[in-house]
């Protein structure tokens, strides 16, 4: 009976009462300037950098779960992948539908089902994995960064593997502007307190993370201490040919290196929570939180992820001391050396929208993102 409530995300699925969901393409970019969710409107852009478009991201609105009486709400998904598109890919069709599947058996909303989520995407796209060993090695190599949020009974959940981000816009009592408050925690070695978390869990391991050409890595390899997918460095079996050398470890292990687990973080919504701002880390290398926050706040609704890009592209360009101009000429590819793919999803709450019967909140399914020809990239280690 509720199987087809499982089903993945197929195109051209989920066009409802939330409006048209294909968005626009401007060269490399993708952009969807305004929509309605259940909650209030928002914004989504990305803008490729690679070879093949490593990000995704999707915007679920309406209900949470297959149950009639279930928890309705929103769900924001942005994942950063790297080393290919294949993971990104992957949790962008899957992670929602394991989400409904534990809202489901739970009858609710919680930390406990987006954890679950999350490691049955891990699971599932591990197996993936194995069963592609043989005819495609590389996928093993693969993964992706992991950031949700889900807005449901006024309660926001943020859940997080890797190194994207998302910030608050918070209107507080006396001040004139709004406040950028970062909810999410950043799992990458160059933070202090992930080394010293890795170094915990791994204390006979004199070298899980090393500093190479001025930044810390797990394993002198990776930036990210949580992902999806990464298997080589999940599990044992996958540290071997037929992957390319220069993806193994020397030695195998029996820890698993990184981890899939999600931080998860809590907030109770206000009156004075104006807008969410989730983003690759593509978004956050050229902008700080309070320059996004304010860039938000300070201009129209419409169109306001498209311009945050543009303005992390215009910083990009004056830091190699070229126009903004010049840099939108370069392709794909080549593009990758002066900034990264870019995912901004911009969503903002209403107080009315936040008291709105499940019967009258917008049904939309949309996603951002997208691929194009030409070989995968480089993996973002």
């Amino acid at each position: 009976m509720i199987k087809p409530c499982w089903k993945p995300y197929v195109e051209g699925d989920g066009v409802g009462r939330g409006g048209d969901t294909r968005g626009r393409v401007d060269g490399l970019m993708w952009y969807k300037d305004l929509g309605v969710h259940a909650n209030g409107e928002f914004s989504m852009g990305t803008i490729q950098a690679n070879n093949l478009m490593e990000d995704q991201s999707q915007l679920e609105s309406g209900p949470l779960s297959c149950l009639e009486s279930g928890p309705n709400g929103t769900f924001v998904g942005v994942y950063d992948g790297h080393g290919g598109p294949e993971t990104s890919r992957f949790v962008n069709n899957t992670l929602f539908s394991n989400l409904k599947k534990f809202a489901t058996e739970h009858q609710e909303m919680s930390a406990d089902v987006i954890k679950k989520a999350f490691l049955t995407t891990e699971e599932e796209f591990l197996s993936l994995v194995k069963q592609q060993w043989f005819e495609k090695p590389q996928i093993a190599s693969v993964g992706s960064c992991c950031l949700v949020g889900v807005i449901c009974s006024g309660l926001l959940y943020v859940a997080n593997a890797g190194d994207s981000r998302v910030v608050l816009g918070r209107a507080e009592k006396g001040a004139r502007g709004v406040t950028a408050i970062q909810l999410s925690m950043e799992h990458n070695a160059n933070n202090e307190s992930v080394r010293d978390e890795l170094r915990s869990l791994h204390p006979q391991d004199s070298q899980i993370v090393l500093l190479k050409h001025k930044v810390w890595r797990v394993k002198g390899i990776i930036q990210v201490s949580r992902s999806i997918g990464d298997a080589y460095l999940k599990k044992a079996e996958f540290n071997r040919a037929p992957l390319l050398a220069k993806f193994r470890l020397p030695e195998s292990f029996s820890t698993p290196i990184l981890s899939a687990e999600p931080s998860i973080f809590i907030h109770r919504l206000t009156s004075k929570d104006q807008f969410l701002i989730f983003a690759s880390d593509g978004l956050w290398e050229h902008l700080s939180n309070q320059e996004a926050v304010d860039t938000v706040h300070s201009q129209p609704r419409n169109g306001i992820a498209r311009r945050l890009i543009k303005a992390a592209l215009r910083v990009a360009a004056k830091k190699r001391e070229m126009r903004y101009s010049d840099l939108k000429k370069i392709e794909r590819g080549v593009r990758r050396h002066f900034h990264d793919d870019i995912t901004v999803v911009v969503v903002f709450m209403d107080p009315y929208s936040m008291n709105r019967s499940s019967s009258q909140s917008p049904i939309l399914s949309i996603r951002g993102g997208g691929g194009g020809g030409g070989m995968p990239a480089s993996p973002k280690r």
